[in-house]
């Protein structure tokens, strides 16, 4: 019986230390890498990733084999998604700035087991993707001089015809990928600059297509005499939005890159905002173009762009374009080199692999051995593997890539207990001695937001200080009904307490998050598949068909409606996902806003309320504010020059 309850204990021990997390030290900006990396140099980085030689090749793919003209749309829709995804990835990379990406978002969150499996996933999705793009850029160029290359090599060199190789050994690639590899060794200024001169190559050219193509555009290409916009109907735009999505993989270059920028919080969420709208644009104006020089049906899907000049008469265009497709797949090559040898950096220094590859050389600050080794294994790779069945997984490995950082963020938000954010630079403090507070009305309170109140109240308590605002001054009574109000992150809203209490009030924070996010992932996946394979592959009759789909749907809604009844972190210093729909315009309304009334904005970091909200609340804090407190100055320690200028601003803003 003893040894029993010991193998049970040694099993709980051993679970444990798989499903740790992983704590990062207070001052998160401090790294042996250096940062450099301005919001234009991640911008750029971010487009070089995605705006590849999908856009020379995908757009005539899916235009006549899957969409039609209306590939538009499918571009359109599949930016939306993306835009989604890359969002998470700002908020991780704003919160969390350190290189690692979806492994490092995931091990701060969920787990060492599964930062393991999604650290791998995404090194394997790294090297086969590199390895393919490097295939594809050799093929092209050998394309441009009559495959002579190819024929050269098979002649003189060798030629098999072996399972899973290719029939050639591929020189070209390799080669690329070896010189590549050697500029990226050299620091990432160097690497930065390479991917600004091909950037800026390519958006040239893409300026010329664009311009050039609406010269020649014809709107009968688009009319019911060619077929019409959307031929293949609305499944033909979702399936080519499937495979559009995929053009925009790339952009979590941005995230990996945050321990080496100058200011993350601010030029992760922005760079990533500007990168996907330019390769948005870029898809969406360079499809339309395409389909509108020539007739969708005819274009030829191995070299769209250039047989479209050439059909139209412009033969020397070819050239141009493919000009800026090798370039555009040059930035393609260096993002994949540039993000690979980070995250095996980021894992050997947690210990998940070989210390040597922790290693920073210390002129250059990179990792130039993890540069090296996998620079040459991606060579390998692209030299004699056949990798077009390869690349039919690196769907599989996105995608749970995407679908563990976007729950990662939800988990993250609920788990004030384990992981506070310090405001010096958003990192990650763990005090397991932490333990939520009562508060005097009786309600959970998060212990490290109660130190920072009543520390900063401490300081208020004092003197009357020189408030630099009028804002200030409201900002601090607000503070004061705030903190007796707060409750810590993971338990249930007061609202919710009376009803669920009894049912959920005996979990640990952020414990029935945990269970909804999972139940959330199971739903979305289970409903996804009935609905795509129920009524064919499956075969199943009506019946079974609608009750499997209010099943997975009533779950998956209570899975949402439990996170919600949640409180989350209190976090208004980094970027948050929520508010970035609003989050451009609003912004800056805001901050214009704010300089003309005069006010001092001390935000770290991007936050996106929108602006008719924020005025709204603005407005009714300040009457209620107003009308409690003018006439009690002694309560927020208001000078008695300041009190003439509170009633007078009472008086302005009730006129609201």
């Amino acid at each position: 019986m003893a040894s029993c309850v010991s193998g049970c204990s040694s099993m709980m021990r051993f679970c444990q230390k798989l499903n740790r997390l992983k704590t990062l030290e207070d001052d998160v900006m401090a790294t042996s890498l250096k940062r450099c990396l301005s919001t234009v140099d991640l911008a750029l980085l971010g487009v070089g990733g995605m705006v590849g030689s999908g856009l020379y090749v995908l757009t005539g793919t899916v235009a006549k084999d899957t969409a039609g003209p209306a590939v538009v749309v499918s571009f359109i829709i599949a930016g939306v998604a993306s835009l989604m995804a890359a969002l998470c990835y700002a908020e991780f990379g704003a919160r969390v700035p350190k290189t690692g990406s979806a492994y490092m978002f995931t091990y701060v969150s969920v787990g060492e087991i599964w930062a393991f499996l999604i650290g791998w996933n995404v090194i394997l999705e790294y090297m086969i993707g590199g390895a393919a793009v490097a295939r594809a850029w050799s093929g092209y160029l050998d394309s441009i001089f009559n495959h002579r290359i190819q024929n050269f090599t098979e002649s003189h060199v060798m030629r098999w015809d072996v399972p899973f190789l290719t029939h050639y050994p591929d020189l070209l690639a390799a080669s690329i990928l070896l010189v590549a590899s050697f500029f990226i060794s050299f620091g990432v200024r160097v690497s930065s600059w390479l991917n600004h001169i091909f950037s800026a190559i390519s958006m040239v050219v893409i300026a010329f297509i664009l311009v050039f193509g609406f010269a020649l555009a014809d709107p009968v290409n688009w009319s019911a005499r060619e077929g019409g916009f959307a031929p293949f109907g609305f499944s033909g735009i979702m399936a080519g939005t499937a495979t559009c999505f995929y053009a925009f993989v790339g952009f979590d270059v941005i995230a990996a890159s945050s321990e080496e920028a100058s200011n993350p919080q601010k030029a992760v969420p922005t760079a990533t905002a500007i990168s996907l709208g330019l390769a948005a644009t870029a898809y969406v104006l360079v499809s339309t173009v395409l389909t509108l020089m020539v007739p969708w049906h005819t274009l030829d899907p191995n070299s769209a762009l250039s047989d479209a000049f050439f059909r139209r008469g412009y033969s020397w265009a070819g050239f141009i374009v493919a000009v800026g497709s090798i370039c555009a797949m040059n930035t393609v090559l260096l993002s994949n080199l540039f993000s690979l040898p980070r995250i095996v950096y980021a894992m050997a220094e947690d210990g998940l692999f070989f210390s040597v590859f922790s290693r920073v050389n210390p002129v250059t600050k990179v990792p130039v051995i993890a540069i090296l080794v996998f620079g040459s294994l991606m060579a390998f790779l692209a030299l004699i593997f056949d990798l077009e069945a390869l690349v039919q997984f690196l769907s599989i490995g996105t995608l749970l890539a995407y679908t563990f950082v976007a729950a990662s963020i939800i988990v993250l938000r609920f788990q004030s207990d384990k992981s506070t954010w310090s405001s010096g630079g958003g990192g990650i403090k763990t005090d397991a001695s932490s333990t939520p507070s009562l508060n005097q009305s009786g309600q959970q309170v998060d212990p490290s937001v109660a130190v920072n109140e009543t520390q900063t109240f401490a300081q208020d308590s004092g003197e009357p200080k020189e408030y630099e605002s009028f804002s200030d001054k409201l900002q601090l009574v607000e503070r004061q009904k705030a903190v007796k109000e707060r409750r810590a992150a993971g338990t249930l809203k007061a609202c919710w307490e009376p009803y669920l209490g009894r049912i959920l009030g005996d979990c640990e924070p952020g414990e029935v998050v945990a269970f909804s996010v999972l139940a959330l992932m199971v739903s979305a996946v289970s409903l996804c598949a009935v609905l795509v394979f129920g009524n064919n592959q499956l075969n199943l009759p009506m019946w079974s068909f609608t009750l499997l789909l209010v099943i997975f749907s009533l779950v998956f809604l209570l899975s949402l409606a439990l996170i919600w009844v949640h409180e989350q972190q209190p976090n208004h210093k980094t970027f948050q996902v929520f508010w970035c729909i609003s989050g451009m315009a609003s912004g800056t309304v805001r901050k214009v806003y704010g300089k003309s009334r005069g006010r001092k904005w001390q935000h770290d970091t991007w936050s996106f309320p929108a602006a008719a909200w924020w005025r709204q609340s603005r407005t009714s804090s300040l009457k209620d504010t107003l009308t409690t407190h003018t006439h009690q100055p002694s309560t927020i320690h208001l000078p008695a020059g300041d009190l003439i200028m509170l009633r007078a601003e009472w008086i302005r803003f009730a006129a609201l």
